[in-house]
């Protein structure tokens, strides 16, 4: 999406701003490339920076709000004679902690994720609108997600948490939950599945929070279990088989869960709790060089992911929808109601 608008610092006869990406396709770890056109108003204009900035939805308690996560000045001072273009190339890395919206083309319903354009001028700041960015997973949250689609479970909704995990190595104030609704081998002892990728340059950790059924007496619980593999892991053939023995780990561990007291810890948000079982070795190599968007690989498997993801917003009512216009303002771990 390329957006155009004037200034409202200025109003009429001000300057225009037009961000174009060169592909809103990317990957977590990867970058965003484009230009800031611009294009001068009836009189000359001293523009004090341009920053470019990742914008996303963040749901801390029962409240939800936005968040800019991630920026970059791609200007400083300059001045716009009348009627005068200009074009500033970027190049934007994301983070490797970069929440994953979209899966072989089907955009996870309750992620919204963009490009802001951000222009400061007379000491005002117009903030623009959004680009709508599409990240999709890793090779190897590739191959996990497939698993668990292998494994039955159907995919429910998306949504970022504002908190930490414990234990886990994080650069971002929130993680992202993937919810599942489980897989029918499983349906007897969990209802539903909530997946989160902490992702760094070495590897994920995958941390699994099962909503455990209750009983006559027994009360429902959540048990956690948190795993590491390497980027290069993804090559295995086995993923269904893995991600098996980890939940069968993890809900097997209900009653060690109970008898352990890990104190809260982060920024006032939600926390999850587990524990690390390391496998595979580090390094990325070429595997994220050698997963360039273009062509998506594993036909079959999109086909199955497709049809997963399909009516998945007829189901869950409650998910967050679309972006609904601009986000608004916030600065690196501020947070605004709607």
């Amino acid at each position: 999406m390329v957006f155009k608008k004037m200034l409202s610092a200025l109003g009429v006869g001000g300057p225009s701003v037009d961000t174009v990406l060169a592909n809103p396709n990317t990957r977590p770890g990867l970058a965003l490339d484009g230009q800031v056109n611009l294009l001068g108003g009836d009189a000359a204009a001293d523009i004090e920076h341009i920053a470019i900035g990742l914008v996303t939805r963040v749901e801390i308690g029962e409240q939800a709000g936005v968040m800019e996560f991630h920026r970059q000045v791609v200007s400083g001072p300059l001045q716009l004679a009348p009627k005068q273009t200009l074009s500033i190339p970027f190049q934007l890395p994301l983070p490797w902690e970069t929440p994953i919206t979209a899966v072989y083309g089907q955009r996870l319903h309750g992620m919204s994720l963009g490009l802001r354009t951000e222009l400061a001028i007379a000491r005002a700041v117009d903030k623009g609108d959004l680009d709508e960015i599409n990240v999709h997973p890793l090779p190897v949250q590739e191959r996990i997600l497939e698993a668990f689609l292998q494994l039955g479970f159907r995919f429910k909704k998306a949504d970022l948490e504002r908190g930490l995990i414990h234990g886990v190595q994080q650069t971002l104030p929130f993680y992202q939950e993937i919810e599942f609704f489980a897989g029918p081998q499983y349906a007897q002892t969990i209802n539903e599945l909530e997946l989160t990728f902490v992702t760094n340059p070495h590897g994920v950790d995958v941390v699994l929070e099962c909503d455990k059924r209750g009983g006559f007496l027994a009360p429902g619980h959540d048990v956690f279990g948190r795993y590491q593999v390497a980027h290069t892991d993804a090559e295995r053939s086995d993923w269904a088989q893995v991600v098996d023995g980890w939940l069968q780990e993890t809900i097997g561990r209900f009653g060690a869960m109970r008898a352990q007291a890990f104190g809260p810890q982060g920024y006032g948000g939600a926390q999850k709790f587990g524990h690390p079982h390391q496998r595979g070795g580090v390094g990325m190599g070429g595997v994220v060089a050698g997963a360039a968007l273009g062509a998506a690989g594993g036909m079959l498997a999109g086909h199955m992911i497709g049809n997963a993801f399909e009516g998945a917003e007829d189901e869950v009512s409650e998910a967050a929808g679309d972006f609904g216009g601009d986000f608004g303002g916030g600065d690196f771990g501020g947070f605004e109601e709607f």
